[in-house]
């Protein structure tokens, strides 16, 4: 059997105990919520109109102030299926931009987040981890602790972009 088939088989497999799909639906359904804080609480933020729910490797949705979108870059926040965390990204609109303020960063010597190590590969310049291990069963909570990381990234951010 190819290992394709191989796969399907045991996708199948986990699909049948139905614990999968009531995961998946309730943590897209969490991102959605969450997009909508962002939307309804930040009124002067640019939120992306729906999520990206990629292929179980990452879910997203972007926010964007003022500052950032004149310069061509956007927040992610990102549910990563591999480490099952949320983090918060510095991307860009374009690989053309990306690369220009990942080697801003890097020649700067600013260590504060994550810088990736390369932009081929990768769709975020730096990143920084929101919450590991995330606790689904207080969802307010949750959102609480997303929302102040985020904002205090974005704000370091900022203050990054004005002295650079």
């Amino acid at each position: 059997m190819s290992s394709l088939q191989n796969a399907m088989l045991d996708f199948r497999s986990q699909l049948q105990k139905g614990t999968i799909q009531v995961a998946y639906k309730g943590l897209l359904d969490y991102i959605l919520s969450l997009r909508n804080h962002f939307a309804k609480k930040y009124p002067d933020f640019s939120v992306s109109g729906a999520p990206y729910f990629g292929y179980m490797d990452m879910t997203y949705f972007s926010v964007v102030d003022e500052n950032l979108k004149k310069r061509g870059l956007k927040i992610a926040i990102v549910f990563v299926y591999d480490t099952f965390n949320f983090e918060v990204w510095l991307a860009a609109v374009n690989k053309k931009i990306q690369t220009e303020y990942w080697r801003q960063v890097k020649e700067s010597g600013w260590n504060k987040y994550h810088l990736v190590p390369s932009t081929k590969g990768y769709d975020s310049i730096i990143e920084c981890d929101l919450v590991k291990t995330p606790d689904f069963s207080d969802l307010p909570v949750l959102t609480r602790q997303i929302e102040n990381r985020v904002i205090q990234f974005m704000a370091d951010v900022d203050a990054f972009l004005t002295e650079h």
